[in-house]
């Protein structure tokens, strides 16, 4: 008996060790001195335009010269063409057709949303959750810079800090880290406020088969290639301070753009010109460097990559593939998927498929063009000279006269290995009918697997589906504490809701930081914007069970928040 009491009193001492180790030892000591560091370089709205992608005109050398320490993947497509519903897929790893944030954007002011539909932040399946969660449970740091763009508002436990002056430089000494900078100057607004001066002249510039080709055209790609230059000088701001602060060798690099093409015809489109990115990725201490990778990948693969990196465990509901990390997976990618669903207030509902050789696009709603009357869009200067050449009936190119016509085809296959432009439809040819069937239930077959909730109106999914008919959204439950003599434990009874706490040695004071402005997002383009420092507010630690060790005299600040619901805060003072 009384060794039995001992082995009971062995076993209470070690798990209470254990969670002292847990709460008040730093993670770097505790988790493995060889988790990577991971660098996000995140630019916006750019196809392969780059040097190292075998484009001879325009000028990107800090990118070329990551290309050269790194890998060049050569297939990677992003699921949207857009922003938003782009950046919900691969912070969730879930393709967003199947989660409910495929449409362009659901928090907007009241005015651009569509009549009846409220600006809303979507209402994810319980147990989804933004990525970077999972990697600060591991020990990580982590911190955006600075944009977001998800299509719904992100519990505090994803981010260390998301602001214009996150940076891993406030982690804890030897914390391994994970940080996104968000590149803005190659963004469409900076096409449609282009550059005072150009580094190429317009007359060099060489159009796609789509355009007519118009000294406004021209002008408008020098602008883009302009912008491209001109990000790609930031690129290198970024990694020089990367080197300076001696975290550059051990870390992974990644650049990439958030979707395709930021031209008229490009942005939003479910084809190559508005899916396919450059992708690099640097290794740490420069493995692998100089070398391609032609595999077929979807950013619906960005989220377990990283957490396989890290070490982390891969959640078995993410859609994607881990192609980075010890545990990345031997099954290759046949297939990508994108979709495109409603673009400000103008909707329509198209999926896509592609092989890597072939795309095959299906149509839902060909009673309309594929082109979408946005005012936006039209604030560019060649797409008003487009507009202006469809209503004098001026334009001579069928290719681009295709862009208007209604109704469009409900099939679409293009030979993209041929025709990069996508400009040939081979839909109706004999020859190529059993490719555009093996496309076509490979796609068919995906919507099956994950869902797509394209097929309900935005207005009855969020009204009737998600806010079950009470006008504005559901609120995540207060948390439940429970007392111990060493601390407290929490719960919550809504599922899949994000915990996360802040300690204060007494009341509640003191909850924010200053930090200093850094930043290349949109923040630094507004000359308006000439604040030094910001006010952020101060992590939130991330609860991940058990009991939270407190002293008496303490005071708990607890937020807990599902996705698409309204958060809820209590606190608890421990005595």
């Amino acid at each position: 008996m009384n060794s039995i009491l001992s082995m009971k009193h062995i076993l209470t001492k070690t798990k209470s060790f254990v969670l002292f180790l847990m709460f008040f030892v730093p993670f770097s000591f505790v988790l493995s001195q060889n988790q990577p560091n991971i660098v996000w370089v995140v630019c916006e709205d750019i196809s392969p335009y780059i040097g190292a992608y075998g484009d001879a005109t325009v000028n990107t050398p800090n990118i070329d010269a990551l290309a050269q320490e790194g890998v060049r993947f050569t297939r990677v497509y992003t699921t949207a063409g857009v922003c938003a519903p782009s950046r919900s897929s691969i912070i969730t790893g879930m393709n967003q057709i199947s989660i409910g944030t495929s449409h362009m954007r659901t928090k907007n002011r009241p005015s651009l949303m569509p009549e009846g539909v409220p600006s809303y932040s979507a209402v994810l399946p319980k147990n989804v959750k933004a990525f970077p969660e999972y990697l600060r449970k591991v020990g990580y740091y982590t911190t955006n810079n600075a944009k977001e763009d998800y299509q719904f508002e992100e519990p505090v436990t994803v981010w260390d800090e998301s602001s214009v002056a996150a940076s891993y430089q406030n982690r804890a000494s030897g914390q391994p880290f994970f940080s996104v900078f968000n590149f803005a100057i190659s963004h469409e607004s900076q096409i449609i406020s282009p550059p005072d001066s150009l580094y190429h002249q317009p007359d060099d510039m060489v159009l796609p088969l789509y355009y007519e080709n118009t000294a406004q055209m021209r002008h408008d790609k020098a602008a883009l290639y302009t912008r491209i230059e001109q990000m790609d000088s930031d690129v290198g701001e970024l990694i020089t301070q990367l080197k300076e602060d001696g975290v550059y060798d051990n870390s992974y690099v990644i650049f990439y753009s958030d979707h395709g093409g930021n031209l008229p015809w490009m942005k939003r489109e479910v084809l190559e010109r508005g899916l396919h990115i450059p992708f690099i990725v640097k290794y740490p201490k420069g493995t692998n460097a100089g070398t391609v990778n032609n595999d077929l990948i979807s950013s619906i693969d960005f989220a377990p990559s990283m957490l396989s990196i890290a070490g982390a465990e891969i959640p078995d509901y993410l859609q994607g593939k881990a192609f980075l990390g010890p545990k990345k997976s031997q099954e290759k990618n046949q297939y990508v998927f994108a979709g495109r669903d409603r673009m400000a207030n103008k909707y329509d509902r198209v999926r896509s498929v592609s092989d890597g050789t072939f795309r095959y696009v299906y149509n839902f709603v060909p009673e309309v063009s594929k082109y979408q009357d946005l005012a936006y869009r039209k604030q560019m200067a060649s797409m008003k000279e487009i507009i202006e050449m469809r209503d004098a009936g001026t334009i001579t190119n069928p290719f681009l006269m295709d862009w208007f016509k209604t109704p469009k085809p409900q099939e679409e296959l293009y030979y993209t290995a041929k025709d990069p432009d996508e400009v040939h439809n081979l839909a109706d040819e004999p020859s190529y009918q059993k490719k555009k069937e093996e496309l076509k239930r490979a796609l068919f077959q995906w919507l099956e697997d994950v869902g797509d909730m394209g097929e309900i109106p935005e207005k009855e999914m969020v009204l009737d589906i998600w806010w079950q008919g009470k006008g504005e959204a559901p609120k995540t439950s207060k948390p439940i504490i429970d007392k111990s003599a060493d601390g407290i434990s929490i719960s919550c009874d809504t599922e899949g809701a994000s915990i996360g706490y802040r300690i204060f040695e007494g009341p509640i004071s003191d909850s924010t930081i200053a930090r200093k402005v850094k930043t290349w997002d949109f923040y630094y383009l507004m000359p308006q914007n000439d604040k030094t420092t910001v006010t952020v507010p101060k992590p939130w630690s991330v609860y991940k069970g058990g009991i939270i060790p407190l002293k008496k005299g303490q005071t708990i600040q607890i937020n807990a928040h599902r996705i698409g619901y309204t958060p809820t805060e209590t606190t608890f003072k421990f005595n």
